[in-house]
């Protein structure tokens, strides 16, 4: 199964009903079979931002517990790596989740992303590769 990257935006969106990206979200994740592939940041970052929403903190974890989310990535494993994508991205900014994306990306081979964040239209993966932002231009927020 193709791996696809997802990104924090993409799942706070799936388990908030009232996010204006709820409904887009949903349908791409539903209608796709690929692996959803993504890194302890997001999943920090995910639950962060859904504590306020009853459960939904503990449905992130249950994702990633049936497998649903999967995390093939350890940062104890690349931290040298990720702080080098922090430096060159800097000026952006790149977050810690969003390095880390960059480099599973290397790692997976893949640049296909579920984000709601434009950042990823500049970041780039294996020094020169594209992203390819699943999720269409209009739903983009940041």
């Amino acid at each position: 199964m193709k791996p696809v990257l997802l990104d924090t935006g993409v799942i706070v969106a799936l388990l908030d009903r009232a996010e204006r990206h709820h409904e887009i979200c949903a349908s791409l994740v539903t209608s796709a079979n690929f692996l959803l592939a993504s890194c302890e940041a997001v999943i920090a970052e995910s639950c962060y931002l859904l504590r306020h929403l009853p459960g939904a903190a503990e449905a992130v974890l249950e994702n990633v517990e049936r497998g649903v989310f999967h995390l093939p990535m350890q940062l104890s494993q690349t931290v040298g790596p990720v702080r080098g994508l922090l430096r060159k991205y800097r000026d952006t900014p790149a977050d810690l989740a969003d390095a880390c994306l960059i480099q599973l990306a290397d790692q997976l081979n893949t640049g296909d992303i579920l984000t709601l964040d434009r950042h990823f239209e500049h970041y780039r993966w294996r020094k020169n590769r594209f992203f390819n932002l699943l999720v269409p231009a209009a739903n983009r927020a940041v």
